[in-house]
């Protein structure tokens, strides 16, 4: 059976030490950090076994959402259908980042460095983190 691709309690304390306006390329530099290591033969087995196997899917799917994204949302005390959406919206974008780079090998994204993909991609899962965007599934004043 698969296993996490890294352990979120050695990850995540880098990732909540900088202030609340660098949470989106913390997360981003903590996933190519991991992917870019020696956790990356064991993700790329996760994720290509998730899409076919319901089982590692689940596995994949706590630790994104559970382990890591739930403590990043819970330092920002939001009503849980509104971190569960945001949380969300953060998956799809780190999930299609890990897809894109190291599963598709799309060019630039394959070979870039990692700190040019922080500072493209960051600002967007921090909008999704912080922004004042309509969420799906919640109701709200952006409704």
């Amino acid at each position: 059976r698969g296993r996490a691709p890294a352990d979120p309690a050695e990850l995540l304390p880098e990732v909540l030490a900088g202030e609340t306006a660098e949470l989106g390329a913390n997360v981003v530099r903590m996933l190519l950090r991991v992917w870019d290591g020696p956790a990356r033969a064991r993700g790329l087995a996760l994720v290509r076994s998730a899409v076919s196997n319901e089982w590692t899917a689940r596995l994949l799917r706590e630790f994104l959402t559970v382990q890591v994204l739930r403590r990043v949302l819970g330092t920002l005390d939001l009503p849980p259908a509104e971190a569960e959406a945001r949380g969300a919206l953060v998956a799809s974008q780190l999930v299609g980042l890990v897809v894109t780079r190291y599963v598709l090998r799309v060019e630039p994204l394959a070979s870039a460095p990692a700190e040019e993909l922080v500072a493209a991609i960051g600002p967007t899962v921090q909008r999704y983190l912080t922004g004042d965007i309509d969420l799906p599934g919640v109701a709200g004043p952006n409704t």
